[in-house]
């Protein structure tokens, strides 16, 4: 049985600006962190000044606080539950015959909302924000942007043979490669030898590597100032490639993992990302369920304390289990659809089993 519309409306707005109030909260303390790191590290550099640092705060704090807006919703919950059984009007509404199955509505139904304009709204505003920061701190401090702190990895097949590339950055909005490392193959996979370079550009057709060294198992080490391997990599694909999975929005992921499969790339990390933004809605609908299941009993019985403590210990718990699916997701062990739904739907489950447990029985 639904809700009443008047009723349903007043919890709906309990909810919204308890979740709303937990996530402006969470991104003002990132955006201060972030402002003060900055403004530390704006010394070493001479064209920073504390506008562009404020900018390149705001531009960087966006994405960071995408990934804390599940537990936004944990807590905003459990806050509007815990105030609504304070002023007793929980207990009203059961008097009244209304259910937790029936309150609970207007929550679930908030976090759903949240979670679907997160995904397409706030998800592609912070992606771009985060690209233009990027290219901010890029001519701030003059500095290759690395992705993820990741070593960078491409394989490509040409007329030469196989090649595998690992390079520690790239150049933002380029296709150079820094401190480039690559093996070589002939077509039938026997290695041929090792390149290290510091930089490596791709061309349409070819990499251009600067400052090589050849190693071979038979002869000795040459070096060259200048060194040509032929590839067929588009250079628009491998452009694409540099850019981490959450600087792209999530109405141009679906092309872009295409893009890197076309190109033979790995796109592990992109379509883990974007089936976790599908999973996104059901995850925050978890996380209400599992507000719910910690922040309904009322408070002249006591314990308040420990069912806020087991809020935070539920809320961890989802977090690491979500994590490591991540891992397991984008090392490919699992496939990115299971890593991404499987967190959220066992959260529903046990919120939904522990709610059975404590209002049936």
């Amino acid at each position: 049985m639904l809700i009443g519309a008047t009723l349903g409306g007043y919890f709906s707005r309990q909810f919204l600006k308890t979740i709303f109030l937990v996530f402006a909260t969470v991104f003002s303390l990132v955006y201060t962190l972030d402002f003060v790191e900055l403004m530390r590290r704006a010394g070493d550099a001479e064209n920073a000044s504390a506008g562009l640092m404020a900018q390149l705060a705001l531009f960087r704090t966006p994405v960071i606080a995408e990934q804390v807006m599940p537990f936004a919703v944990l807590f905003g919950s459990m806050a509007a539950l815990l105030q609504l059984s304070r002023k007793l009007e929980l207990v009203i509404a059961r008097a009244a015959g209304v259910s937790a199955w029936q309150f609970l509505q207007p929550g679930l139904l908030v976090a759903l909302v949240i979670g679907i304009a997160s995904v397409t709204i706030y998800n592609p505003v912070s992606a771009m924000l985060k690209q233009r920061a990027a290219e901010l701190e890029t001519r701030i401090f003059s500095r290759t942007l690395q992705t993820s702190g990741k070593p960078i990895w491409l394989r490509q097949r040409s007329l030469d043979g196989q090649a595998i590339f690992r390079a520690d950055g790239a150049v933002n909005d380029t296709t150079t490669i820094t401190g480039v490392t690559v093996y070589t193959f002939t077509s039938s996979g026997t290695f041929t030898q090792r390149i290290e370079a510091r930089e490596a550009t791709l061309h349409q057709g070819f990499w251009s590597l600067k400052k090589a060294r050849i190693l071979t198992g038979t002869e000795p080490p040459q070096a060259f100032d200048q060194y040509v391997i032929a590839s067929n990599l588009e250079p628009s694909q491998v452009r694409q490639s540099f850019i981490e999975p959450d600087a792209v929005p999530f109405w141009n992921l679906k092309q872009t993992i295409e893009q890197l499969q076309k190109a033979d790339l790995n796109a592990n990390a992109y379509r883990l990302h974007y089936d976790v933004l599908l999973a996104r809605p059901l995850l925050f609908v978890a996380m209400v369920l599992v507000a719910a299941s910690v922040s309904l009993r009322f408070f002249r019985f006591g314990g308040v304390a420990m069912m806020v403590l087991g809020g935070v210990a539920a809320g961890f718990m989802l977090y690491v289990a979500t994590e490591l699916m991540a891992e397991l997701g984008a090392s490919g062990i699992i496939s990115s659809a299971v890593a991404a739904w499987l967190p959220a739907i066992v959260g529903s489950l046990l919120g939904i089993l522990a709610l059975l447990y404590q209002e049936d029985g």
